[in-house]
């Protein structure tokens, strides 16, 4: 098998992964949690060193709950459908959400970093916004890709989602 191929069947093996719906799902909803708890914390203007840390240590709490949130419901809807219970059955399903929390990694280490001062922490969360709005698309992407659409349809799709996202944050950053 020459490189080509062997590259070929990596990217369809790594595009299949990523398209289980634990993944999308986590993935998105991670997403578009980092990005709305920058736009809930910063939009008040503040937007020192400390600030970011601060914003960084909210971050972090929440993806923590929202995955034991989702893989504590994971595992209460799942009780009917399977024969094995118990602890082992309750990591399973903690540990499931994984995606959710790969997804927020991205926000976390730009206002971590930007607290550190490795970076300016002014404008922070645009950088943020736009880096998540763009991972939105990449998900979507993906998704439609996996399912067999053409790139052209796939690229529209990837840019529905990526707009839906930011709608949603926009959304969530004014109830706030």
């Amino acid at each position: 098998m020459n490189t080509r191929q062997t590259l070929r069947r990596c990217s369809r093996t790594l595009s299949r992964g990523a398209a289980r719906p634990n993944v999308l799902f986590g993935g998105v909803y991670g997403a578009v949690l980092a990005s709305s708890m920058v736009a809930a914390l910063t939009q008040y203007g503040r937007s020192s060193r400390a600030d970011r840390l601060y914003d960084a240590k909210w971050l972090l709490i929440t993806a923590f709950a929202s995955a034991l949130a989702h893989g504590y419901a994971h595992l209460i809807a799942r009780r009917g459908d399977e024969t094995h219970h118990g602890a082992l059955a309750a990591v399973r399903a903690l540990a499931e959400e994984w995606p959710l929390l790969l997804a927020t990694l991205p926000t976390l280490v730009m206002l971590f970093g930007a607290g550190l001062g490795w970076w300016n922490y002014s404008g922070i969360e645009y950088v943020a916004l736009g880096f998540n709005v763009a991972l939105l698309f990449g998900w979507g992407l993906t998704a439609a890709r996996v399912s067999g659409l053409t790139w052209a349809r796939s690229l529209f799709l990837g840019l529905g989602d990526a707009l839906l996202g930011l709608i949603v944050v926009v959304a969530n950053a004014l109830i706030k």
